[in-house]
């Protein structure tokens, strides 16, 4: 127990002010943790399968690796990196160009690395939002935008992903006072956690809604390179006049199995890039060389997420056939690494489920098998295809495995 003193008054009300550390909340993730640990220890003998983790299960491609530890060793990229490296942003430049077919991007004006996409999007609200003004939000997502907007006294306006609009932002919905007062709009796709795809006509849409009300869009898209089935990759860059309104985040963390690595990049319009620059300068002092000069390394290498696509494709065919075979109605998504399954009610003659939480709950403690609830716009859980499984046989014994545990009931939809 940490001890009361004055500290306890001086924290900022953006955290909770006095308050602070004695929310007796628990967090979902935090649930899904406790939940774990009591499942393994009431069934120790029982393997407990872990489909909820958000990070790839491998190790990134040894020419990366190799890179890193040449770049490393030479005396000249030993010293701070601040806003980057020439040779990053070119090969950022390229990668967009050769994966994504996004032409004419300026590598020195209009690309930026950061320290992974996270820090990036925690920096971009400084240079835009004031007191009052909104940061538009699509739900159930990744909140860092939201969080930082409410930091600096903006206000976010949540708009819900529904399975009735395959999961894109119904934009006609959003009140004209919130269109007028929104300084940025946040979207992700490949999107986590739906794994929905975008598509021209709605990126269009998009850029014209922006126009309209003068909103930058902050398009997300760590998993955009992670597409299947013949679907190629897509860049909102690669649509006519999104440089006018907005940018694009990009990371190497899923697309190549470098999570722990801290590398990614923005791109798009030049003036919210120099100005992504400039709030960077003030908060860090740039990724290590090596590393940018390892990753750019990756970028020139598209190959390596094509291997990486294919075995999630191959994991995602195996997991979606298995769910629907025990009554689900799991669909392989568009890209990303994740699976989004709506929850059952209950089991026939048996247990209720109010909540997508209710259902991972009973997935954990009964099953052994860790999901990740979303409640924010219908009851669903999230099944990750990074669970840890070396080679195919592997993968198919783990399938198998969850297929048998959940034979044994039958679920109500």
């Amino acid at each position: 127990m940490i001890e009361e003193n004055y500290i306890q008054n001086l924290f900022a009300e953006r955290i909770g002010g006095k308050n602070y550390g004695k929310d007796t909340e628990i967090y979902k993730f935090e649930k899904i943790k406790r939940a774990k640990i009591a499942a393994k220890a009431e069934h120790p003998n029982i393997e407990l399968i872990d489909m909820g983790v958000g990070e790839p299960d491998e190790m990134a491609d040894a020419g990366i690796v190799a890179k890193l530890a040449d770049e490393a060793a030479k005396p000249e990229n030993r010293g701070y990196a601040d806003n980057g490296i020439h040779e990053f942003k070119t090969a950022a430049a390229n990668y967009l160009k050769n994966v994504f077919g996004v032409d004419g991007i300026d590598a020195d004006l209009e690309i930026n690395h950061s320290i992974g996409s996270k820090p990036g999007l925690a920096m971009l609200p400084s240079a835009f939002i004031n007191p009052g003004d909104i940061t538009i939000m699509t739900v159930p997502g990744y909140p860092v935008l939201g969080t930082h907007t409410k930091y600096l006294g903006g206000e976010v306006y949540n708009v819900p992903l529904l399975k009735e609009n395959h999961f894109l932002p119904n934009l006609d919905s959003i009140p004209e006072e919130i269109c007028t007062r929104a300084k940025l709009f946040y979207l992700n796709y490949p999107n986590n956690p739906t794994g929905a795809g975008a598509t021209v006509e709605f990126f269009e849409k998009v850029i014209a809604f922006a126009k309209k009300y003068d909103i930058v869009i902050v398009h997300d898209a760590p998993y955009a390179a992670l597409t299947y089935d013949g679907v190629k990759p897509f860049s909102f860059l690669s649509v006519p006049g999104a440089k006018e309104v907005g940018i694009e985040f990009h990371s190497l963390s899923k697309s190549y199995n470098m999570t722990g690595w801290r590398i990614g990049f923005i791109a798009g319009n030049a003036l919210v890039v120099k100005a992504f620059k400039d709030i960077k300068d003030n908060n860090d002092s740039g990724q290590f060389i090596a590393i940018q000069k390892a990753a750019a390394y990756g970028l020139e290498h598209p190959e390596i997420t094509e291997k990486i696509a294919e075995k999630y494709s191959r994991r995602h065919d195996m997991l979606a056939k298995a769910l629907n075979e025990v009554g689900f109605n799991a669909e392989k998504p568009k890209g990303s690494f994740f699976m989004y399954v709506e929850a059952p009610k209950a089991i026939k003659g048996g247990q209720t489920f109010e909540t997508g939480e209710d259902f991972s709950q009973y997935l954990i403690r009964e099953k052994l098998i860790s999901t990740v609830p979303w409640d924010d716009a219908g009851r669903f859980v999230r099944f990750s295809v990074t669970f840890n499984a070396s080679g195919v046989e592997k993968e198919i014994e783990i399938i198998n495995e969850i297929k048998l545990r959940l034979s044994d009931v039958e679920f109500i939809f």
